[in-house]
């Protein structure tokens, strides 16, 4: 029997943290009472647990537990943001603005508002992926309600600017969302520094369970309105109906919580294992090209082209190594990524392109042995690839 592959697809979701298990069993069990009821110490329990984990997963983010709304993951924390304010605010407007590198969670729901009326200002980036600050506050016009620019990329791992976004919507009166899925947990992120109206975060990207999530909304200084987008009940200060998903909450809350305590130290550690893994390729392949800024990044994302090979074929050929080609949600797709054709990547190198994505388990053994494996996979490939001779020549 042979063994599983090195997991480095950190990005597309992570392990549940055992620790983070055990904090979850009891409330399938023993503790199994509906968060909602409110005549039985079984409710009551639920509740309690559920507005522990909500003050923990604030503390992530430097807000307060009233702040918090859980939903089932970050999609639908940014449709609820998204289509909340412009259903909220279509009075004052009608234009949003976000960037063409956005999860897809974001860009579809924009088109879906584009089709109901809604103007939508899709911003590029650089080469190194981050967007101009000059282009953002150049497309602001009167009616502009939103902006919406994630926090770290899920491909490429780069860092937007968002203390500056959110300086600059703060001065214009527009309210600012930020998609911070792939940030939360992995760097700082504060909402008074970064000045958001609208945080969105998964448990599933942190060492959380899967179904789970939330959405910062600023209550105060200013309170923002939003729509409810799914109805039945009121549940959550009336802005998303549905029974809690007590245990997943509670496993949010413990994850955020040890996040918290570990981010300093393992942000280091992984940079240092990220680092390692880019100088091991370097050393055993050229045409090799770094996807997005190393500066402004996360610490342990590497997004790397390499020349001279069919990208379908590399990713056929990796089977001891567990990475992808791009978002999870879209890894299925033969078409090119969407944020590498954004920073100017063609389509042959788009395509052969590996987003490694590191996490708590990763040791240095395992980075070794996949820049070793990926590098031979490689050479191998351009061995008996058209595309080598073309790659050369560039």
């Amino acid at each position: 029997m042979t063994s599983d592959p090195i997991y480095l697809d950190y990005h597309a979701t992570t392990p549940v943290d055992p620790r983070v298990l055990d904090a979850m069993l009891p409330y399938f069990t023993e503790r199994f009472g509906n968060a909602a009821s409110r005549s039985h110490p079984f409710g009551w329990a639920a509740k309690e647990a559920v507005e522990e984990a909500r003050a923990q997963v604030a503390a992530l983010i430097g807000a307060a537990g009233r702040d918090i709304v859980f939903t089932s993951g970050a999609t639908e924390s940014n449709n609820l943001a998204i289509k909340g304010v412009v259903d909220a605010y279509r009075p004052k407007g009608d234009h949003v603005i976000t960037c063409v590198t956005e999860h897809h969670s974001v860009l579809d729901t924009c088109r879906h508002l584009e089709q109901r009326g809604t103007r939508v200002t899709y911003l590029p980036v650089q080469a190194d992926g981050r967007l101009r600050l000059d282009e953002l506050e150049a497309a602001i016009i009167p009616g502009t309600i939103l902006i919406s620019i994630m926090a770290a990329n899920n491909e490429i791992g780069v860092l937007q600017p968002v203390e500056a976004i959110g300086a600059v919507a703060k001065e214009r009166g527009i309210l600012f969302h930020t998609d911070a899925a792939q940030a939360a947990g992995k760097i700082d992120i504060d909402v008074t520094a970064v000045q958001a109206d609208l945080v969105s975060l998964t448990a599933h990207k942190l060492y959380g369970p899967k179904g789970v999530g939330a959405l910062y909304v600023r209550r105060r200084a200013p309170q923002v309105a939003l729509t409810e987008q799914v109805n039945g009940g009121g549940h959550e200060r009336g802005l998303r109906s549905g029974t809690l998903n007590v245990p997943g909450i509670v496993g949010f809350g413990r994850a955020a919580a040890l996040c918290r305590d570990d981010m300093p130290a393992e942000g280091a550690r992984l940079a240092a294992l990220r680092d390692r893994l880019l100088a091991a390729l370097r050393h055993e392949l050229d045409d090799i090209q770094v996807n997005g800024s190393l500066e402004h990044r996360l610490p342990q994302n590497l997004n790397v082209s390499f020349g001279g090979i069919e990208g379908e074929s590399l990713l056929m050929a990796l089977n001891e190594v567990a990475v992808s080609s791009g978002a999870a949600c879209t890894s299925a797709s033969r078409e090119p990524s969407h944020v590498l054709k954004a920073i100017g990547r063609d389509a042959d190198l788009g395509a052969a392109s590996i987003r490694f994505g590191l996490g708590r388990w990763t040791t240095a053994d395992e980075v070794e042995f996949a820049a070793g494996y990926v590098a031979r996979l490689v050479r191998q490939l351009r061995e008996i690839s058209p595309l080598r001779e073309a790659s050369s020549s560039r």
